[in-house]
């Protein structure tokens, strides 16, 4: 059996300091985004969603980033799922990137709410045929009898939309608007750089950095 406790890491790539870095959090996240697809990441989209239901218990699952601007970040998916279920119950929620081969991390926290209807029709109506097929065919989070079922329904709603299925009312988007964001970057000795923002009552942002 391997060995966990032994398993480690120098990381020793790059820094990040408070002069090099951006004082506003969306540029430095862009230009971090940026990085991670010119030096390509595997999915360097993919982000890690934590959500809390009614009775405070937590749960993650991987999404992908569909947008970003000053006014958040976006993703879609369906509203009956597990994480709709949640975030109608406590709009809270944090975002998690990890770029595992540039050895670092961006957390953000924030509210979320659901983007327009008129939104979701446009994302909804750029995806592939048969991811929004998909979307009609899988009862997301729910418990079905096997694959079979997912595959009928796939072939049940692919007769009756063909080539326009119209977006399903429990499908759409979410927007995170952050009040915290958090710059990981890895670095030897476990002297981690972390540089936080927190949004003031100002509406301005104020970078600290945090002890690794």
């Amino acid at each position: 059996m391997t060995d966990l406790a032994a398993l480690r890491k120098s990381y020793e790539r790059a820094e990040l300091s408070e002069e090099a870095s951006h004082a506003d959090p969306l540029k430095q996240f862009e230009r971090w985004l940026g990085e991670a697809i010119s030096a390509c990441v595997p999915e360097p989209n993919a982000m890690t969603l934590a959500t809390v239901d009614a009775g405070l218990r937590p749960s993650t699952r991987v999404v992908l980033i569909k947008g970003y601007d000053q006014a958040g970040i976006t993703w879609f998916t369906n509203y009956d799922s597990r994480k709709g279920r949640e975030l109608a119950a406590n709009p809270w929620a944090a975002l998690q990137f990890h770029w595992v081969e540039l050895e670092r991390v961006v957390r953000i926290e924030g509210r979320v709410d659901k983007v327009s209807a008129e939104e979701s029709d446009a994302y909804f109506a750029s995806r592939p045929l048969d991811s929004r097929i998909g979307a009609w065919a899988s009862p997301q989070s729910q418990v079905i009898a096997g694959r079979g079922v997912l595959v009928a329904n796939a072939a049940r709603f692919g007769t009756k939309f063909l080539l326009h299925p119209p977006r399903p009312p429990h499908w759409g988007g979410y927007r995170l608007r952050p009040d915290t964001w958090e710059f990981w970057q890895g670095r030897k000795s476990r002297l981690h750089d972390r540089l936080r923002y927190r949004l003031a009552a100002d509406q301005q942002w104020i970078r600290e950095r945090l002890a690794p």
